[in-house]
Order: C-alpha cells, then sequence, then structure tokens
C-alpha cells in the first residue's frame, strides 16, 4: 500500500463564523486542534493548506497556500495533491469537528482502488472528506485553468470509488462526520446535541 499524506484544508474565509473556524472553540479547544487529534498519525505526513500562514505557525505544521488562489476548494485541494509528498491525499476541512477515525481508516484503505474515494452521504459526494491520488492534478488545473471551480467538475476525468451511505453507516450511523459549523449558533446548537 502506498504512503499517504493527510491533508487539513484551512483556507475558508469563515464569513458567517464571524472569525477563523479553525480556532473556534470546541469543547474547550481550538477546532483545528480537534481535526488535528482525529488524524494523527493516518498518514505518513500531515500538512495545512492556508493562506494565513502566520495564524498557524504555532501548530509546527509543513504549510502552503494556493496555488490557484480565490478557488475555493478545488484550488485547495489542487494545492495539497501538488504539494503532497506521497502518491495519496486524504482532504479534511477545519471546519469538522466530529471526525469519525474509523471511518476515515475504511475510506483511506480503499486508496489504491480508484483516484478520487469519496464518501456519498446523501445524493451529493462529500470532496472534503476524501482521498485524491497524483492522477488528478492534471484534470484539476485544466478545470481551474478554464475557471471551472465546481468542486465536483474533474470527476469525468478520473476513477472513482464512492463509498455508500451504507458502508459510511457501519462506522458513522448518523453521518455527524461530514457534519461542518458555519455560525457560532450552530456550533452551539449542535454541541448540546451531541455530548458524548
Amino acid at each position: 500500500m502506498n504512503k499517504l499524506t493527510v491533508a487539513i484544508q484551512a483556507g475558508g474565509k469563515s464569513s458567517r463564523m464571524g472569525t477563523d473556524k479553525s480556532f473556534v472553540p470546541f469543547r474547550g479547544r481550538p477546532m483545528i486542534a480537534t481535526v488535528i487529534d482525529a488524524v494523527a498519525g493516518l498518514g505518513d505526513e500531515l500538512i495545512l493548506i492556508t493562506n494565513k500562514p502566520d495564524e498557524y505557525a504555532h501548530l509546527g505544521l509543513p504549510m502552503f497556500g494556493d496555488l490557484y488562489p480565490e478557488t475555493g476548494p478545488l484550488g485547495g485541494i489542487y494545492t495539497a495533491v501538488y504539494h503532497a509528498t506521497h502518491p495519496h491525499v486524504l482532504t479534511v476541512a477545519c471546519d469538522m469537528p466530529w471526525l469519525n477515525r474509523p471511518l476515515l481508516e475504511y475510506i483511506v484503505s480503499l486508496r489504491e482502488t480508484a483516484d478520487v474515494v469519496v464518501p456519498r452521504w446523501d445524493k451529493f459526494p462529500e470532496p472534503l472528506h476524501a482521498v485524491y491520488s497524483k492522477a488528478c492534478l492534471e484534470p484539476i488545473k485544466e478545470k481551474l485553468d478554464a475557471q471551472m471551480y465546481k468542486i465536483t467538475v474533474f470527476y469525468g476525468r478520473v476513477s472513482l470509488r464512492f463509498v455508500s451511505r451504507e458502508e459510511i453507516e457501519q462506522f458513522d450511523p448518523e453521518g455527524r462526520s461530514f457534519v461542518n459549523v458555519n455560525t457560532p449558533e450552530e456550533l452551539a446548537e449542535r454541541e448540546d446535541t451531541t455530548q458524548g
């Protein structure tokens, strides 16, 4: 099995949160600390994709700014795959505090079955909770160069392995892994209902 890079995407604007989502307290710690704990040791390398390196320097992680600024999550994924040392990259977002380690391990175990291994909870894929191979670089670059930024726009050019809802439910019956937090109210509300 090829080695794995894990990339945390911390490039969002966090406009609805009013402050950088990564550092919003979650159970008494910055949200990004919870995300780092969830992926620690999962791969052979851990990197951070951010355009604000000064704010994240204290984490001591290798950091890379977007190669295609202002192109949203697709640009962040491209940057992660481009800079990754290893052939496959697990990408997660910094605002997903309920990442499920056994589910992540399962997704990672499928990485050599396709160019993209992506969970699909409802009808839609979860591309910020997915594994990408280096084979995605050129197809993503073509779309970025064409100013096409929809996160799934390159899927027709690569091999895909969708992780089905049935597979996901073995590890995460409620699909909590895929919840991201956009406002302080949302975080407080969800924290109340997900203690334990």
